[in-house]
């Protein structure tokens, strides 16, 4: 029989044959598996694969059969053999089975009745929620317990109803109002649209309050805004690609950023959340101080010393957050912030989970979470992974710079604002040109690293990691602040030449940072001031920089200058943060080091710009500071109550 033109011989099924391996799983012996017919038509250069005349389809069943009645008679030959070894001399059982499979019927009756575990919290919650709403001792301060219960319940309901059961109402409410609004207007004026409704929010939001005595005046809230159209048109001028930039993601950005700084620093809800999240991390300190008067006594506890006070509340706090870490409610907050940002503000999966994770685990941890993507994001997403680090600061130093006297509402919602800042002000300055992996949604992998066994072991963790990240700030710290001595005293001795006193690195980058502090708003007999500490936070790093906002020198700072000040400075972005990132994505893409080195001086300067502006945007927004004054002033009571 004639062979047609091309033919393979090697493709032809009778030339083919099987192997079936005893080590294999029985899924490895199944016949393939056809996921889909795709309808693909030959290429004119393909070869031909077989013979037509000769029936395959007969020839693979025939194999199919054979190979599925060879592999049962080994499985079965292979479990009788099993079974005639089972003998007291026979094969061992693994050491501790016992409580493996104790263990186990723990997790099988956990499963089978957790709907009844979570009823009786459900109506513990609710019952507590009940009686502080009944009593006119406590009614009065119904928010806070208010909005804890209904995110008990949604969680607990969320574990057997899909979350997006419950979104229905909101979808339905956003389809008749907002979609339907915006489906009115043309799509090529949409765009347009949204930039004059966004710039007519800020303005409103800004200059409508009116001013009050002690409050900011409207000139000085005129400046903090023209300081952010300076930084958005710098880095538009700047920008990798201005033709490629996607002003949706710029626009609802700047626009989220605002908002949350008007739900915080305007409304007494806003204010009071806030202030509930700042008492808890102030109680979090008291009870690190417990653990440290256990080791030494209740007097040097007590002491205001960084390394009885800032320590021992790393390491505790570290400890308590890998806690939340096995009941899975970290990796919840981040998931949902991810999503939030993800279909607000159009940016990839990669890079909603990042930003949505700086603030609470930092900037190294944070980009571990998408290690399996790492090899393949686009330089565009390390632009904007680098940009989210350097934007904000970690859970882990939170707490403290509230121990130095810092305002607790300033950084926390800092820390939120820039999220959505860090987003815009990268896709500004490296806007995204190619086709991202992770651009369908939002994915959190699975952490293939040894995971906690029980509660304690994962505390246990989180004390071990604590002690590694306090150790490595201490480190650090030490050898910054002594070689920014060692070049102060060398400058100082060249400029004695010149007739120049005590010429260092603060007052050089005080006099670079001179416009910046006059941008986000400072006032004018303070512009010195703050442009020098945020120049120590650049070079140096934040911690430095706080613990000079917390000192003497800076005693005679206004409120409003103390507030952009712990703006300006609550961020990662300084040099040594620089090797932090190049290491750490080095580690989990090694292919890529030379785009992420060739792209982090980038990230820096707009990580750096992301915490200017949420500065300057707090800037706009504080209207009556009295509030604001009492906060510091029981700050910095509490912060010499530990130094006593």
């Amino acid at each position: 029989m004639s062979q047609p033109q091309h033919y393979d011989e090697a493709l032809d099924p009778r030339h083919q044959h099987l192997h079936g391996h005893l080590h294999h799983s029985e899924a490895s012996q199944a016949p393939p598996v056809v996921h889909a017919d795709a309808h693909i038509h030959p290429r004119e250069s393909d070869p031909v694969p077989q013979d037509p005349t000769v029936d395959t389809k007969h020839i693979i069943e025939e194999k199919v059969t054979s190979l599925d009645e060879s592999s049962t008679d080994e499985k079965n030959n292979t479990s009788a053999s099993i079974k005639d070894q089972e003998s007291p001399i026979g094969i061992e059982k693994p050491s501790g089975w016992k409580s493996i499979i104790k263990l186990n019927t723990y997790k099988y009756l956990y499963r089978k009745y957790m709907w009844a575990i979570h009823l009786f919290w459900g109506c513990f919650f609710t019952a507590w929620w009940i009686s502080i709403v009944a009593q006119d001792k406590h009614r009065h301060n119904w928010l806070i317990p208010t909005l804890l219960w209904m995110f008990l319940m949604a969680r607990l309901i969320t574990f057997h109803v899909p979350s997006r059961y419950l979104l229905v109402w909101a979808a339905w409410v956003w389809d008749r109002t907002v979609a339907k609004a915006v489906s009115y207007i043309p799509p090529n004026w949409r765009l347009i649209a949204a930039a004059v409704g966004t710039v007519a929010v800020i303005l409103v939001g800004t200059f409508a309050s009116p001013e009050i005595e002690g409050g900011t005046p409207r000139s000085e809230r005129a400046i903090s805004f023209f300081g952010c159209v300076v930084a958005i048109f710098g880095l538009w001028a700047t920008s990798n690609n201005r033709s490629k930039i996607n002003w949706h993601t710029v626009i609802s950005g700047m626009l989220i950023q605002f908002i949350v700084a008007l739900f915080v620093l305007r409304t007494k809800a806003g204010y009071d959340i806030f202030d509930f999240i700042s008492f808890l991390c102030r109680k979090l300190l008291s009870f690190a101080k417990d653990g440290t008067a256990f080791i030494t006594n209740t007097t040097i506890s007590q002491l205001g010393m960084f390394f009885f006070t800032v320590i021992p509340a790393i390491i505790f706090f570290i400890a308590i957050v890998h806690i939340f870490y096995y009941w899975g409610i970290i990796q919840w907050f981040i998931g949902k912030f991810a999503y939030l940002f993800y279909w607000s503000m159009r940016v990839s999966g990669a890079e909603a989970v990042v930003a949505a994770a700086s603030p609470f685990i930092g900037q190294g941890e944070s980009a571990i979470l998408i290690k399996p993507f790492a090899p393949h994001l686009t330089k565009a997403e390390y632009h904007q992974i680098m940009t989210s680090g350097f934007a904000t600061i970690a859970g882990s130093v939170l707490v403290s710079y509230i121990a130095m006297g810092v305002s607790p509402q300033a950084l926390i919602s800092s820390c939120v604002m820039s999220i959505p800042a860090s987003l815009a002000t990268s896709k500004l300055r490296y806007p995204e040109v190619e086709q991202t992996l992770t651009d369908g949604g939002v994915v959190i992998p699975d952490d293939d690293t040894e995971e906690a066994h029980n509660v304690l072991h994962a505390f246990s963790n989180g004390a071990w990691l604590g002690i590694v990240i306090a150790g490595t700030i201490l480190t650090n710290l030490l050898c910054i602040i002594a070689l920014v001595a060692l070049i102060n005293a060398l400058l100082t001795w060249f400029a004695g030449f010149w007739n120049i006193d005590n010429l260092t690195l603060e007052m050089i980058f005080g006099y670079i940072f001179y416009p910046v502090a006059f941008l986000i708003g400072t006032p004018r007999n303070e512009l010195y001031d703050v442009a020098k500490l945020i120049g120590v936070k650049v070079i140096q790093n934040e911690f430095v920089a706080y613990a000079s906002l917390s000192g003497p020198e800076y005693e005679h700072l206004s409120i409003r200058g103390r507030m952009l000040a712990t703006y300006a400075l609550c961020g990662f972005a300084n040099l040594g943060s620089v090797g932090t990132n190049i290491g750490v994505l080095s580690q989990l893409a090694p292919s890529r080091t030379g785009d992420i080195a060739s792209l982090v001086m980038s990230s820096l300067v707009t990580g750096c710009i992301s915490t200017l502006l949420s500065a300057a945007v707090a800037g706009m927004v504080m209207t009556d500071l009295r509030r604001f004054e009492l906060a510091a002033e029981l700050a910095a009571a509490a912060a010499a109550a530990g130094s006593s």
